[in-house]
């Protein structure tokens, strides 16, 4: 392998590389805000408990 090949391999690696640390960059922070919005409902839907008691703790099934 000459130089010239070699040199564009290693540059290849390098772009294949920092583009993989994006994406998982990215990943991490689409986790983040789904993790906070999920938060969120989950405070909200506490919050209309502690508002109405009985909403949603029974429920009628017909068949």
């Amino acid at each position: 392998m000459d130089i010239a090949q070699l040199s564009t391999a290693m540059s290849a690696s390098q772009v294949q590389t920092a583009f993989g640390a994006a994406m998982l960059s990215k990943t991490l922070d689409t986790a983040s805000v789904t993790g906070a919005q999920i938060t969120d409902m989950i405070d909200a839907s506490a919050m209309e408990r502690s508002v109405n008691p009985a909403v949603g703790a029974n429920f009628d099934m017909y068949i």
